[in-house]
């Protein structure tokens, strides 16, 4: 006896199954957004990769073409996707040298990023120890859990300009150590997608100015009574999951802090 072919919405999220919560108050198109996230987050595309194209996606998820169309718009704007004319849609990486450094924002006062060509590095120090309330409380951990902190310098044009304080999650970064950083060579977000599979996709910054102690002068080559920006940023990968707390002073004696506000 011949069994109806289950419809498109019991293959979204929920399906018939009255135990899972139906959101029946969600566009379709969000639904397949979901899905297609699901997939980037269990790693089916890794960063880089092309994905499915359209009318595979709407054949596998049993939707209309216009509808993945939609899905993947979102996540093309939201900078997890990038579509290339005539070769399909991709994985964004942070490994492509036009986002490189999506995140940092500090930019010469000539306005020419690449007049200075790409930041010098230096790892003060890389440790692991146990998160403090303020850490755990910012990486959804428990205090005591354990973390790596890393500290390093970033110099453009041989100027120290940022001093950076990094604390991620132990577990998603075991093995990780100060001469792997030292050695790589590309932007320590593709270090992160290409050996640990955790891909940063935003994140949100405070910012302030302050005056940096004995150590930060030092490290910085400023004075104690030299202003600096602290920027204090939590990086998150898919599902809101945080994987970075990063304390960032940066000077601005040739510098600015720069973004676009849409």
């Amino acid at each position: 006896m011949s069994q109806t072919p289950p419809s498109a919405a019991e293959n979204l999220p929920g399906g018939t199954d009255p135990t899972v919560p139906t959101p029946a108050f969600s566009p379709l198109y969000q639904q397949i957004k979901g899905l297609i996230l699901q997939s980037l987050e269990a790693g089916e595309w890794k960063p880089g990769e092309t994905i499915p194209s359209e009318i595979e996606l709407a054949a596998r998820f049993r939707v209309s073409q216009g509808t993945v169309r939609k899905a993947i718009d979102e996540l093309a704007a939201e900078n997890l996707l990038v579509r290339r004319q005539g070769k399909g849609t991709f994985v964004a990486t942070h490994a492509e040298h036009h986002v490189q450094y999506r995140f940092l924002k500090l930019v010469p006062d000539n306005g020419d990023v690449n007049s200075e060509g790409p930041a010098q590095r230096d790892i003060v120090d890389c440790k692991r120890l146990r998160a403090s309330a303020d850490v755990a409380r910012a990486l959804a951990l428990r205090t005591g859990d354990p973390v790596l902190q890393v500290r390093r310098v970033l110099s453009f044009a041989g100027v120290p300009t940022i001093l950076d304080d990094m604390w991620l999650p132990g577990g998603p970064f075991k093995g990780l150590t100060a001469e792997r950083l030292a050695d790589y060579h590309g932007p320590m977000y593709a270090l992160f997608e290409t050996e640990f599979g955790v891909r940063m996709v935003r994140a949100e910054e405070k910012i302030r100015a302050v005056l940096p102690d004995a150590t930060q002068s030092r490290l910085l080559a400023v004075t104690p009574t030299t202003p600096l920006l602290s920027v204090e940023r939590v990086a998150y990968t898919y599902n809101d999951v945080p994987m970075e707390l990063r304390r960032g002073l940066y000077r601005t004696d040739s510098h600015h802090y720069r973004n676009a506000l849409s």
